[in-house]
């Protein structure tokens, strides 16, 4: 299943996971590249607040999106990511504490997490796998950005045991969506990313294959993160996968192998209103 690009009012296009269409007390996105005021490889809607991107026209892409999602720019929550596992909670002390502290929190985070309404957590990629996570029982919303090197340390799977140890969740009641990421046919590596999946015990064998022209190992992202986050109990039927590949589809997507690593980021979020509605599925 795909997703689904919709333009807000104020022309920024996002994509949204069709199925979780029922879920009515979540707003989630995942952004394209269009309706910014960013140029040249940062065209047009960067999100990255560390790239060598114009700092205010970022800033100005953040208050468009916001303005598009319905939430203030303060209130989206984006961690300094180092492709590590480290794990993030935003909760009522966090908020209290002025904005120093705050990045100084957020300082090498690849997820982060929060029970908090009008509180949006969010990731940045462009080709990384960008993971949503929602627990409609606790209410209890993630975000996670799986690169190779966080997936091998199963950072997908440690975001599902935060939830699970901070907030008493059951990853059968989680949700999951894996977003637009670079594909496996797109993702040739070298053998020391081989060698690193093997070293942490991955049967690699189930998503590696061998281009037969070069030889070089291809890997597919997609299918271990799904593979971490059903290993830890997320039922298959609540996992869905956007399967669009940022390198492919790079005019919509931003794409570091395919621009450059000094290009544009796109961000994936998700927050709980503040004035619940009640589900009507599952």
């Amino acid at each position: 299943m795909t997703m689904r690009r919709t333009i807000e009012s104020n022309q920024i296009e996002v994509s949204r996971f069709p199925g979780w269409d029922g879920y009515r007390d979540i707003s989630h996105f995942v952004t394209t590249r269009h309706g910014g005021v960013s140029r040249g490889a940062f065209a047009t809607l960067n999100l990255g607040i560390h790239t060598p991107d114009n700092p205010e026209s970022v800033r100005k892409n953040i208050t468009l999106l916001a303005g598009a999602i319905g939430i203030a720019p303060e209130r989206i929550y984006m961690p300094r990511q180092t492709h590590g596992d480290r794990i993030r909670a935003i909760d009522a002390t966090f908020l209290s504490w002025d904005a120093f502290r705050q990045r100084e929190y957020l300082e090498g985070v690849d997820a982060l997490m929060t029970e908090v309404p009008g509180v949006c957590v969010s990731v940045s990629t462009a080709d990384c796998v960008p993971i949503l996570l929602y627990d409609p029982v606790r209410r209890v919303v993630g975000a996670v950005h799986a690169g190779w090197r966080g997936t091998v340390l199963r950072v997908a799977r440690k975001a599902i045991e935060g939830m699970m140890e901070r907030y008493a969740c059951d990853p059968a009641d989680i949700c999951a969506g894996i977003g637009p990421s670079i594909s496996k046919a797109a993702f040739e590596v070298g053998e020391e990313v081989v060698l690193a999946f093997l070293k942490a015990g991955f049967p690699l064998e189930r998503w590696l294959s061998r281009s037969p022209v070069t030889g070089k190992a291809h890997i597919d992202l997609w299918g271990i993160n799904r593979f971490l986050l059903e290993e830890i109990g997320v039922s298959p039927n609540h996992i869905e996968v956007a399967g669009i590949c940022t390198y492919e589809h790079h005019a919509d997507y931003f794409s570091a192998r395919r621009l450059g690593v000094a290009s544009g980021r796109m961000l994936s979020g998700i927050f709980l209103r503040e004035n619940r509605m009640e589900n009507n599925i599952y």
